[in-house]
């Protein structure tokens, strides 16, 4: 009972209100029984100790962990947790679907139909409470008259200014030469052009998917990316530190050693 009155614990109970209502402490209150030190140990470090910390603020955070779960795609009962307090803290219904349908592009598509799912239990769960939540806008990319899908996924590729297209090329054309043009076409194009989220939100969310799934090479590609697009190396880091708590220390090691690597470059 000492820890119920810890600064932390005090802390982290009330971030755990604020953001997660309800949901969070139906998840506190179904360890009571089976963990109770896991229960305070949620409470106070994971909404506490890394809530509390002030270089990206809340609505970052939710909207981070949001794609990491639904990258992880074996954690629904937290996912459903995030996705309310995603809602809760600003993020639109559009912009939420927006990181579910980008995961598409790095867990998979049964990932992003399980979290479209879940979102959508989320909403009428809401609604049922009384719950209106503003909708936004849901826009697909626009490809101009005169270009391509494969142009527009060139042009945004080159924003991130990481790899010269014709190297990527060369490097996949022995083993697969479509692959490319797939990844150009869907990824860059279809998903990572739509106009739902600006593109340093877009990285920040690959880097905290690709760091819950442990992709190392990736991840590097996408954390320099996401710097040449004005994310700082402390922001990077502290994306590591929130996944330590969601995807375990592991990821969050190997993708800070990443970052490290990036950096040294």
């Amino acid at each position: 009972m000492k820890k119920m009155h810890s600064e932390e614990y005090k802390k982290g109970w009330e971030n755990l209100k604020t953001i997660d209502g309800k949901a969070g402490e139906k998840v506190v209150a179904s360890l009571e029984d089976i963990s109770p030190d896991l229960a305070t140990y949620i409470i106070e470090f994971a909404f506490g100790d890394i809530y509390e910390r002030p270089l990206l603020d809340l609505k970052t955070k939710e909207v981070l962990i949001v794609a990491g779960l639904t990258a992880m795609g074996n954690a629904e009962p937290q996912l459903k947790v995030h996705l309310n307090a995603a809602l809760n803290v600003g993020w639109t219904i559009a912009e939420v679907q927006e990181i579910i349908l980008q995961m598409s592009v790095y867990s998979g598509f049964p990932s992003a139909v399980n979290g479209m799912t879940a979102l959508k239990d989320i909403l009428a769960e809401r609604k049922k409470n009384g719950v209106d939540d503003p909708k936004g806008l849901s826009k697909q990319t626009k490809i101009p008259e005169e270009k391509t899908r494969l142009d527009v996924g060139i042009a945004q590729l080159e924003k991130l200014d990481v790899a010269p297209i014709d190297k990527l090329n060369e490097t996949f054309k022995d083993v697969s030469p479509d692959f490319m043009k797939y990844v150009l076409e869907y990824g860059f194009a279809d998903i990572l052009a739509r106009p739902g989220l600006d593109y340093k939100t877009r990285e920040m969310a690959t880097i905290s998917a690709l760091t819950a799934l442990g992709s190392t090479d990736q991840l590097k590609f996408h954390i320099r990316g996401a710097m040449n697009l004005g994310v700082t190396k402390e922001e990077v880091a502290e994306i590591m530190v929130l996944m330590g708590v969601f995807s375990g220390f592991p990821s969050a090691v190997n993708g800070t050693m990443a970052l490290k690597e990036v950096t040294n470059e």
